[in-house]
């Protein structure tokens, strides 16, 4: 956990580059995300250094060259812990003009720790910006690596709560709950097609620390941890470059975080490749027909990116692969042709195993569609028998824009710390939504149409002739028994009102006269 002590050098932090001119949070994030990684490269070339000396060899991995370059200065100033204790304007100068383009040496040579800086550059001129960012990162115990990952959540949250780019954030706590849906294992391959700042593998990576920790002592699990099981792709550089070092400070040492339009793109590469898929694609988008992959538009013929994503996640998984997806409300009952065509293809080809409807808030403030999660298994010979339904009505924190937290924080999210009182449950159904995944082959059936979760059989579905997969669809609600009067007791009563109102005229058109 961060204490309030480094929460607050963030803040002052963050304040110093709005009033230094860099006011977009994501242009924030991306200039410490540059000296996370200078200050990584420095980690790295000490660690090869101190197993050189103690097993009395040369360096295999030298990052920094030896000796000075062209004009006689050396290569070790521009490693962090020499040039943090430069004065403030020296230390400018050795970052911005020599630092920096060694960063972009190292991403045109194609290096794992380099590719994602092929275009950086310093983004602020203030020398005093500088100095105090790089004294505050260097407290930190980057050593320990719960503190560099809270460290840089906190920094993430900081983009989602100034209200820009928020959307590239999905809520901490519905990606948890999506994941321990899903329960990752060490042997699997996890891939974000649409991976933004990777919180979605983030995620994924801490439940494996946590349910697996024995992989760490299996070698090749844990090369297959750090080089193989993490995919994220993105079309947006900056996310490029923060979600490989969200994942880097989360402990994994070379995730697959790389550029790709994943719509646009040929997938003959990595089909079938992955076996868990976590996504929240882009919603409401529309491509042309020659800007999409032809294998995509082969399983569907749409321009709508919801749709495509769906396509493109069945052509990247393998059979037997699972996955978990947000989508919008419309892909459930869209009534065109390619709509009926992709719920039919999960329903009859593949097995669609639940549809979580979310709350309609829980994207606010960026945005106000109501979504659901998509839960199903590739097979390519069917398998559905019934499909698990459940009605999220909240998920800890109020439906409007300002989200205000309902619980306190032990008891939020999917695996809260302390068990929820039905009051409770009102305000957080995430718990109760896991609990019951877990066990909807134990009875789930057998719950009434009434109820928050249920199960509807395949040729129910079916029979609807679209495959509708919307909730209300097949969701009864529950009507209290209304006891009426019988009709002679209900003539009676009205004509005793009418006698009433008779007498009443009566009276006042004696008084008149």
């Amino acid at each position: 956990m961060l204490t309030g002590e480094i929460r607050n050098q963030v803040d002052q932090i963050w304040n110093a580059f709005w009033s230094g001119g860099v006011s977009n949070p994501l242009s924030v994030i991306e200039q410490i995300t540059y000296l996370l990684f200078i200050k990584r490269l420095d980690d790295l070339h000490t660690l090869e250094e101190n197993k050189a000396a103690n097993l009395g060899i040369a360096m295999e991995r030298r990052i920094f060259p030896d000796g000075h370059d062209d004009q006689g200065r050396p290569w070790s100033d521009l490693r962090w812990s020499r040039f943090r204790n430069f004065e403030a304007r020296e230390m400018m100068d050795v970052v911005a003009e020599r630092v920096f383009p060694f960063l972009r040496t190292l991403g045109e040579q194609g290096s794992s720790y380099g590719t994602h800086m092929k275009d950086a550059r310093l983004g602020f001129s203030q020398p005093a910006l500088l100095a105090k960012t790089v004294d505050m990162l260097d407290k930190i115990p980057m050593d320990d690596r719960d503190t560099k990952g809270d460290l840089y959540e906190y920094m993430l949250g900081k983009i989602a709560s100034a209200g820009t780019n928020g959307q590239f954030r999905t809520p901490r706590h519905i990606i948890n709950l999506l994941v321990e849906m899903m329960r990752p294992t060490p042997d699997d391959v996890i891939c974000d097609p649409a991976a933004g700042t990777c919180g979605f593998l983030v995620a994924a990576g801490e439940y494996l620390r946590a349910n697996h920790p024995r992989l760490f002592r299996d070698e090749k699990q844990r090369q297959h941890f750090h080089n193989g099981l993490f995919h994220g792709f993105d079309f947006d550089p900056t996310m490029l470059r923060i979600g490989a070092m969200n994942m880097t400070l989360h402990g994994v040492d070379n995730p697959d975080v790389s550029y790709r339009d994943s719509l646009a793109q040929e997938h003959d590469g990595d089909a079938g490749r992955y076996s868990l898929i976590l996504a929240n694609p882009p919603f409401a988008g529309s491509l042309d027909y020659e800007q999409t992959a032809k294998d995509l538009q082969q399983i569907v013929k749409t321009k709508k990116t919801e749709l495509l994503f769906l396509a493109l996640f069945l052509r990247l998984m393998k059979t037997g692969g699972r996955a978990a997806v947000i989508v919008p409300d419309g892909v459930l009952f869209g009534s065109s042709k390619a709509h009926q065509q992709l719920r039919k293809l999960l329903v009859e080809t593949h097995k669609l195993d639940g549809v979580l409807k979310l709350p309609s808030g829980v994207f606010r403030p960026y945005a106000g569609v109501s979504t659901a999660v998509l839960l199903f298994t590739k097979t390519g010979v069917g398998g559905t028998d019934k499909v698990w339904f459940y009605d999220c009505q909240a998920d800890g924190y109020s439906l409007d824009d300002k989200r205000t937290a309902l619980l306190p924080d032990e008891k939020q999210g999917a695996l809260p710390k302390q068990a929820l009182s039905t009051e409770e449950h009102a305000k957080n159904n995430l718990p109760d939504a896991l609990a019951r995944w877990l066990r909807r082959e134990e009875g789930e059936a057998d719950n009434p149409r009434t109820a928050q979760s249920f199960c509807v059989p395949r040729a129910e579905i079916a029979a609807t002739g679209t495959y509708d997969l919307s909730l209300n669809r097949y969701k009864e609600v529950e009507h209290e028994e209304v006891t009426h009067e019988s009709p002679a007791a209900i003539i009676a009563d009205l004509r005793a009102l009418e006698a009433e109102i008779s007498e009443g005229l009566a009276k006042l058109e004696a008084m008149l006269a």
